[in-house]
């Protein structure tokens, strides 16, 4: 059987809309994140193969959770990982977590409404920025912010990348009933231009995500770790950003990314004002399961 190795598409984390263990991240964390980034990455990498089956794919899914699991050393990167979280004391549920949305990507192409994305959601985004809370011994208080936030940034990936996750791969994440709603179909995003119905769908959920954003507002406020909070912090800002093009655009046909001269304005202006606001910031009282967890 082909490796999981060999199946790589070439992206790494320097390809991403987000940071990813950036300078920002103490040193001393960002090799587990790395760890669990490149795990995902490949994961990743297995569901959106152009010319694998389903049944293939799912076979390397499988494989991989094993090795992450203790059974086999063939993935180097699941073998990474595992020795990571062993270092730590960390469960392998988030990785567990995310190898389930990539079966999900394999076997569902279509979702309903707006619960069913955000279930998706919930095992293919949100496990990621609990890992990091968790390697950072952050309070799981942090968690609903947490959700809202990693939520809101994989509906604007969904929404930048509608077109080419239709066309190359049939996968529709946008929910059927906006489609409805607007008087849109799933097939006109094989479109070169969005036609007025599609575009009012799009415009439509981008500014529902947008009120997801609103609830994360207050998550770096509510992180121990500075420097993670700066991260956090500015992640916020990109995805508000993106969000806005995303309001204003046609993501078949005009640009929904930001440029690297707007990643480094931004990405500079949200750490000068979380700075601000963090002077003289009380530090929140741990729970004792906290505490004692991450002791």
């Amino acid at each position: 059987m082909t490796t999981a190795g060999e199946l790589r598409s070439g992206k790494g984390h320097r390809d991403e809309n987000f940071p990813v263990a950036s300078w920002l991240i103490d040193a001393r964390h960002r090799g587990i994140i790395l760890a669990f980034y490149e795990f995902v990455r490949i994961a990743d990498d297995i569901a959106d193969h152009a010319s694998l089956k389903p049944e293939e794919k799912l076979a390397q899914l499988d494989r991989l959770e094993g090795n992450l699991l203790g059974n086999g050393d063939d993935n180097r990167e699941a073998v990474r990982l595992r020795a990571a979280l062993a270092e730590r004391g960390l469960p392998p549920r988030h990785a567990q977590d995310l190898l389930t949305a990539f079966r999900m990507d394999v076997t569902k192409l279509r979702y309903q409404d707006w619960d069913d994305l955000i279930h998706y959601c919930s095992f293919s985004a949100m496990p990621v920025g609990r890992f990091v809370l968790d390697v950072h011994g952050e309070s799981r208080a942090t968690w609903v912010a947490n959700d809202a936030l990693c939520a809101a940034l994989q509906i604007n990936n969904h929404l930048q990348d509608c077109g080419k996750d239709f066309r190359e791969l049939n996968r529709v994440y946008i929910p059927l009933d906006a489609f409805a709603a607007a008087g849109a179909t799933p097939e006109e995003l094989g479109a070169a231009q969005a036609s007025p119905q599609l575009l009012r769908c799009i415009h439509d959920l981008a500014a529902r995500n947008e009120r997801l954003l609103r609830e994360s507002e207050p998550f770096s406020g509510l992180i121990e770790n500075t420097r993670l909070a700066h991260e956090v912090a500015v992640i916020h800002t990109y995805a508000r950003h993106i969000v806005a093009l995303l309001q204003a655009r046609d993501p078949l046909n005009e640009r929904v990314h930001l440029s690297k001269a707007q990643f480094a304005r931004y990405g500079l202006g949200a750490v000068l004002i979380n700075s601000l606001r963090r002077i003289g910031r009380p530090r929140p009282a741990r729970k004792p399961q906290d505490a004692q967890r991450n002791a």
